[in-house]
């Protein structure tokens, strides 16, 4: 049959026709409603490549499935309908792959975060624990009872044989030091990130 007798067909001739597997029909039906698909498609996607896409997949897919093709309203709904479904789709597909990259760009962040604090306290620990090993031997070995065993200062003053009122201002001491040797490094730390 040729071409031009294709395009004096209605559409539900045509349909009819892809359905037995006539090649030039859907040609026709490609012809007839490409333009107006692809216009339907990229005002719903905003996007021309994708536009194309979806069309070109709609055609492709209608020629797949030509056997079990069959209308229940007119061949020109169908289309409309099948670019709409598959942009939908896309849209679904982008907003998952955005919350997924959002969701991950979180995970990212907070790890990152996670680990930078995690660094940080451990180098702030380790200039801490360099500033108690400078200390004086006695005031070192009190302040470290204290904090890192948590005596009391009545159990220190009894394992060290020395007074309360000694430990009370030995650690005072050690606090007073240590305040003053942390007390630039933690300004940096805290304001500027180093």
């Amino acid at each position: 049959m040729d071409m031009k007798v294709y395009a004096d067909f209605s559409d539900n001739e045509l349909a009819h026709l892809l359905k037995e597997g006539r090649p030039q029909a859907l040609t026709e039906i490609y012809n007839r409603y490409n333009s107006l698909l692809y216009i339907y498609a990229y005002k719903k996607l905003g996007d021309k490549s994708e536009a194309e896409d979806v069309v070109q997949e709609i055609f492709v897919r209608l020629w797949k499935n030509h056997k079990l093709f069959s209308l229940k309203s007119t061949l020109a709904s169908y289309l409309y309908r099948s670019v709409r479904n598959r942009s939908l789709d896309i849209f679904a597909h982008k907003k998952i792959k955005s919350s997924y990259i959002a969701s991950l760009q979180v995970f990212i962040d907070n790890q990152t975060a996670t680990t930078d604090f995690l660094i940080r306290e451990k180098d702030i620990s380790g200039l801490v624990d360099r500033e108690i090993k400078s200390l004086p031997p006695r005031m070192r070995e009190i302040f470290i009872l204290s904090r890192k065993e948590h005596l009391s200062h009545k159990q220190i003053a009894q394992k060290l044989n020395i007074s309360p009122e000694t430990v009370d201002k030995q650690i005072k001491r050690a606090l007073r030091v240590l305040r003053i040797r942390l007390k630039m490094v933690l300004i940096l730390t805290n304001f500027f990130g180093f």
